[in-house]
């Protein structure tokens, strides 16, 4: 009799838990859950986008100072960035490369972009990066 309640209690707690996660959309497992999340969460979002402006820009800096390219600080930086947007950091900074790769090829080029009339005729890495990424 007990073993029959036990077992009767577990399937309804389990059945429970799984009709609560359906309700608050938890059934993605994963980077997918992960990239759902931040970008529901859209203040997480921004923050991570900001940092990794900061980021793009710190190196950008670096580069011009003649700083160590692969400094412990920038690791540590990079590290953080990493533990607080996850995997997702990853995506965004490649997709960021490919906008600045895609906007240097059509500039030499000589096909007009949108980021030209941001940041007109005296382009800056810094501006260039301020202008492509949002955040």
């Amino acid at each position: 009799m007990f073993e029959f309640l036990f077992v009767a209690v577990l399937v309804y707690l389990y059945l429970e838990r799984r009709a609560r996660k359906r309700r608050d959309g938890k059934k993605l497992h994963g980077l997918d859950a992960e990239l759902k999340a931040i970008i529901k969460d859209d203040g997480d979002k921004t923050g991570i986008a900001f940092e990794i402006k900061q980021y793009l820009l710190a190196m950008i800096e670096d580069d011009k100072n003649d700083v160590e390219k692969f400094s412990d600080a920038r690791i540590q930086q990079a590290e953080r960035i990493l533990d607080r947007a996850g995997p997702n950091a990853m995506y965004w900074m490649t997709d960021i490369a490919a906008q600045l790769a895609f906007l240097a090829a059509a500039q030499i080029n000589g096909i007009a972009t949108n980021i030209d009339a941001k940041v007109g005729e005296s382009a800056t890495p810094e501006a260039i990066v301020n202008a492509v990424v949002k955040g």
